[in-house]
This record gives structure tokens, sequence and C-alpha cells, in this order.
């Protein structure tokens, strides 16, 4: 009679067959997992982008971004406040989290994007830095700004916070080539920085582009080439918006 059983040979040809399958299984798996990822990022853009709306509506400015030291807090320059708008960093800071009572929080009142990277803060940048419309200097973010530049005044305003399609030519006051342009007329932008948060972007790429503290953001698709890495994800919202909001809530005439 046979042996019942495997032999060593069919165990091994079993195993790799086990290991081929699972290997195949694998890049699905992080896929789902990523695509689950940048989708609960997009959520909570969102989220931050209705509280941010909802503050405007409820103190008739927009909040100031949050530096390191401030816990989540809102963060004004050592002669800044409400009363004049005076954000201490105005395109390189964070989401004010703990101001604007969004949950949950990470132990130094910040809200973190699902990637948990190093640089997870969800970041947070507004128009100002001292510009004036209709001779009213940082309108977005003091206490009825928006009213006192009246709405023929945020209308004919030159320009907000630009987003490009691409950071070659664009400079600190512009997307550079009118084709690279998407808009500039942004009053404020949310975003997180992606799974590479872990690290440095190049020097001069869209990344980098993103996290230099002026007013030009990029934002385009995806990219894994070696030295142009992209993943950020942005979220911005026009200065029309916001004057709608104010209106709907007898902020703005």
């Amino acid at each position: 009679m046979k042996r019942g059983g495997f032999t060593l040979i069919e165990l091994l040809v079993v195993m790799v067959a086990l290991t081929v399958l699972l290997a195949g299984l694998a890049v699905p798996i992080a896929a789902q997992v990523q695509m689950r990822r940048q989708d609960e990022t997009r959520r909570l853009l969102e989220e931050a982008r209705d509280a941010i709306l909802g503050f405007a509506a409820a103190n008739g400015r927009l909040p100031c971004p949050a530096t390191d030291d401030s816990n989540g807090a809102e963060s004004f320059s050592a002669s800044g406040s409400a009363a004049n708008g005076e954000c201490a960093s105005f395109h390189g800071g964070y989401l004010p989290g703990a101001t604007l009572g969004m949950a949950p929080l990470d132990a130094q009142g910040f809200v973190r994007d699902p990637w948990l990277t190093p640089r997870s803060r969800l970041r947070y940048a507004v128009f100002g830095a001292g510009i004036a419309i209709n001779g009213v200097a940082n309108p977005l973010t003091r206490t009825n700004g928006m009213q006192a530049a009246t709405l023929p005044g945020l209308g004919n305003a030159a320009h907000f916070l630009f987003i490009c399609s691409s950071g070659t030519g664009a400079t600190a006051s512009g997307c550079g080539p009118a084709a690279n342009q998407l808009t500039r007329r942004a009053a404020f932008i949310v975003f997180s920085v992606g799974a590479n948060g872990t690290m440095d972007p190049a020097p001069g790429s869209d990344e980098a582009r993103n996290l230099d503290g002026d007013a030009v953001f990029v934002h385009h698709e995806a990219s894994m080439a070696a030295g142009r890495e992209f993943d950020d994800q942005l979220l911005w919202v026009p200065i029309h918006l916001v004057v709608s909001r104010l209106m709907s809530a007898g902020r703005l005439p």
C-alpha cells in the first residue's frame, strides 16, 4: 500500500506557491491602505475647511495659523491681535485645531493626518502678511476686516493666495507662466504633506514650494519620480465662498 502524506518536495512546492500567492496579494493590500488613508485625509481637510468657515461666520474673520509652540491655538505676532489681524505666520503655519474645536488632537493640540509621519500635522495658510485691500491691512484675519475692505474692494483685489499646477517658473509673487496658474483667488488653504513626510523635500521641488512660507502653492497629481516626488493633498477655498458664508451669517452686507 502507498504511504499517505506529503513528501518534502511536495511541501516545498506548496510553500513556494503560497509565497507567490501572498506576494501577489501584498501589493493590492498596500494600495488599498494607501487609498484609504488618502480618503481619510481628504475627509479631514473637508472638516477643517468647514470648521474654518464656521469660525469666520462666528467671528467675522478667518483664524491665524498655529505655530510650533502655540499648542494648536491660532498664533498672532508679538504686536498682533484679532483687532489688527497680524498673524505670527500667514503662510507657513498649521491648522489651529484647538482654536477651531476639532477632534481628535494630538498631545500638542494639532490635527494630524492618517499617515502619522514626523510632519503629519495638517497645515494651513491664509491671505494677509500685511497686504492691504482698500486701505485695510490683513483684511481676512482682523475682526470685521472684510466688512471694512468692502465687497467691491475684495472683488477687485489683484490677488489672494496663488495655486499653481507646477512650481517651474513660480516665484514668491506668482505662478510664472499663465498656464501654470490654477487660481490667484484662494482665501485660505489646508493641506497634508502626505505619506512621504518622513523625508525633506528635494530643494526647489513642488513639495518644497508648499513649505517655503510664501503665498504661492503647488497642486497636481501624485508623482514618484526620483527628485520630483509629490503626494501633497491640498484643499483651498476661494474668496467668493468666504464672502458668501459671511453674508449668510449677516457679517457682510
